[in-house]
């Protein structure tokens, strides 16, 4: 993790871009009044993406499972085609 001043990022932006692209780094950019951000790779953007979906969909899971396991599950026949 690397951290960089506004300016510095600005002046340096395609080098700072290809830190993050190339070599998977995050870059902390700080800027006044704490608004800093984060730049990170399109790569590691969808990776964080996809982990959030995923622990969102456990959770669905785990909650039919709580509504199962207290008896408010149904049950319902199959249907062929």
């Amino acid at each position: 993790m690397l951290a960089a001043n506004y300016t510095s990022v600005r002046n340096n932006l395609k080098s700072y871009c290809d830190m993050a692209a190339d070599q998977d780094e995050t870059i902390i950019v700080t800027r006044k009044n704490d608004k800093n951000i984060v730049m990170i790779s399109l790569n590691r953007y969808n990776e964080m993406e996809k982990q959030i979906r995923n622990v969102l969909y456990m959770n669905k899971i785990d909650r039919s499972f709580e509504q199962l396991y207290s008896g408010n599950g149904q049950s319902h026949e199959l249907i062929e085609d």
